[in-house]
């Protein structure tokens, strides 16, 4: 030790700058060391979770991969057992395209003829039908039924046809493949919809429709021509291409014998037989047969000349009081008391200098017309008949009222029931054929075909005929 030593370890007196080091600052823990340390543990327990979690999602996709891949191949497997049941060669793209053609005519044709019936029986401001010719709306009607039955084994053959392709693998190839499928629920249901409605309604079924009617079927119909439309679009090329072309069927035939059991049934060659079951033709034949007996069949109730042959129309036109049908009873109407009543009085009122009322026998005493005029019912059947009454324009000039009036007529029955009015527009206000009726083919009116008075006029639906009429408003 050097002299003067004490035996206590030097004390540093500074830093140089002048300052004094605290002693208990020299033996505290430096923290640079341990920082760094403690991070590095901290990263590296990180990246093994991140590791981990990485090697977890890695095992869970490549085991999500193969359950995918069984379950696609054992939904592949059950698709081909199901398609090899499917071995008839009717089952052809060129059979589906044909049906199809006539489906998209039959549809339209039921569209369009359906669209008028209804404007008529509901008819706003902007649309009447014409006066004449007389008989229009008895053959947009009928024509609309008889499609209707007609496209009845026609749909059903479709289907037929091309319920294979419901089982396709993979069921959804593109988007315009995906919309071509979501539009056969509208268009298929749509149609099934339509035609066991339409069936139901003019067989006079109303109980398995706890709807109305006319309104469903009105627009469903626009639902189901919707679906037809993107159908079509989705369809148009290969529909040209398989019904126009034959190289792509002769192709498919010489590769009958070495296709696999996932491709698609072979189309047959056109106008040749097979050696079991129909041909093609045969197949098409069948089909317009059994809408030609359904139209033979049916089409009585609405042309007169089959009217023998109409053994499944639902309403012979020539049964009933006066030889003609009655759909709405008096008693169902509850108007045989105020029908019978002495007191009854027709009303003219509204816009009109002389407002008046009229007795029956007022009534016959007036100029009368005769008028053969049809009734042409909404469910499909119609009947040519003869009327005899007062000329609504007559009428009209007795009590002051305009030619070109619009009228409403209202009936004996409650005003809250459907069709006990109707409104007749200026034209077919101002025709002479327009009655207020009182006799039917030689006879007083029936009580159930509106006595004491009834409306009749030129191309009207029938549920526009009002019956039973107790006043008429000058509009």
């Amino acid at each position: 030790m050097d002299e003067g030593s004490t035996g206590e370890p030097p004390v540093d007196l500074g830093d140089g700058q002048g300052e004094p080091i605290d002693p208990e600052a020299r033996t505290a823990p430096d923290p640079s060391p341990t920082t760094p340390t403690f991070t590095r543990r901290a990263v590296g327990t990180a990246r093994q979770v991140v590791r981990r979690i990485r090697s977890a999602r890695v095992r869970l996709e490549s085991r999500g991969r193969r359950i995918a891949a069984s379950l696609s191949a054992r939904a592949e497997r059950v698709v081909n057992r199901i398609r090899q049941r499917f071995h008839s060669p009717l089952h052809s793209e060129w059979l589906a395209a044909v049906m199809g053609i006539g489906l998209g005519i039959s549809f339209t044709v039921c569209f369009l003829t359906g669209l008028v019936d209804y404007l008529a029986q509901h008819p706003p401001t902007w649309f009447h039908l014409p006066v004449h010719p007389i008989n229009l709306f008895r053959v947009t009607e009928g024509v609309h039924v008889l499609t209707g039955i007609m496209t009845i084994p026609l749909l059903l053959a479709k289907l037929w046809v091309v319920y294979p392709n419901f089982f396709t693998y993979p069921p959804v190839r593109s988007i315009a493949h995906a919309l071509e499928r979501l539009s056969l629920v509208p268009l298929v249901g749509g149609a099934l919809f339509e035609l066991a409605t339409g069936v139901a309604n003019i067989a006079y079924w109303y109980s398995p429709m706890p709807f109305d009617f006319t309104t469903a079927h009105f627009y469903v119909a626009w639902i189901t021509i919707g679906g037809l439309i993107v159908h079509i679009g989705a369809k148009i090329t290969l529909t040209r291409q398989v019904v126009s072309g034959r190289q792509a069927e002769h192709a498919a035939i010489r590769a009958e014998g070495s296709r696999q059991a996932t491709d698609a049934p072979a189309e047959p060659l056109k106008g040749r037989g097979f050696q079991n079951g129909l041909t093609r033709r045969g197949f098409l034949g069948t089909v317009a047969g059994g809408a030609a007996v359904l139209f033979v069949t049916v089409a009585g109730e609405t042309i007169a000349p089959l009217r023998k042959l109409a053994i499944l129309a639902p309403r012979n036109p020539v049964i009933g009081p006066q030889s003609l049908p009655v759909n709405r009873t008096a008693s169902g109407a509850n108007v045989i008391a105020d029908a019978l009543s002495n007191e009854y009085r027709l009303v003219v009122e509204g816009r009109c200098k002389r407002p008046r009322t009229f007795t029956l026998d007022e009534l016959r005493a007036l100029p009368q017309r005769e008028a053969g005029l049809p009734i042409s019912c909404v469910e499909g059947w119609s009947a040519a008949a003869e009327w005899k009454g007062v000329s609504l324009p007559t009428l009209l000039k007795l009590v002051g009222a305009k030619r070109s009036s619009q009228i409403k007529v209202e009936s004996i029955e409650d005003q809250e029931r459907p069709y006990s009015n109707s409104i007749i527009d200026p034209q077919h206000a101002a025709d002479p054929d327009t009655l207020l009726a009182l006799e039917l083919n030689g006879s007083q009116l029936d009580l159930d075909h509106g006595y004491p008075v009834r409306l009749i006029a030129p191309d009207r639906p029938g549920v526009l005929q009002t019956k039973w009429i107790r006043r008429v408003v000058v509009l």
